[in-house]
């Protein structure tokens, strides 16, 4: 399970600390964004932390996916294979992709799509709360 923290820094106040060094830090400056970090991880914000929360759940579904590059090359194959809802979750996270967008992408309902999040988020609490019991956190 994530934590929340107060604690700041360097450019940013952690938000929330995941196992495995990922987090997610409210970053510094006139606009309010959240960063998400994790090791060898390229730099990613978002402007709102419930789409952090969600980029950083599906990142823990795939255990961990390469993002640099994915302009150049699309979506990063580990989301891509993990399915349909994980799909669905990562391109929520997105600025132009909205619930509604989404939803038409994948011709399913707003009902549809709460399921899928909701098994991305579970099963990426089941890695979480696996790696903290094998002491990886």
């Amino acid at each position: 399970m994530s934590t929340s923290d107060s604690a700041t820094d360097g450019d940013g106040s952690v938000v929330e600390e995941y196992v495995l060094g990922v987090r997610i830090l409210e970053t510094d400056g006139p606009d309010e964004r959240y960063r998400f970090e994790a090791p060898e991880h390229t730099e990613i914000t978002f402007d709102s932390l419930e789409d952090a929360r969600l980029y950083a759940d599906v990142y823990f579904d795939v255990n961990g996916f390469v993002e640099e590059g994915t302009g150049e090359r699309g979506v990063p194959p580990e989301v891509v294979q993990a399915g349909k809802d994980t799909l669905a979750a990562y391109l929520l996270t997105f600025p132009w992709a909205d619930r509604d967008w989404v939803t038409s992408f994948y011709g399913s309902t707003p009902t549809e799509l709460d399921r899928y999040l909701t098994w991305v988020r579970s099963r990426a609490e089941e890695v979480r709360s696996e790696a903290k019991a094998r002491g990886l956190d």
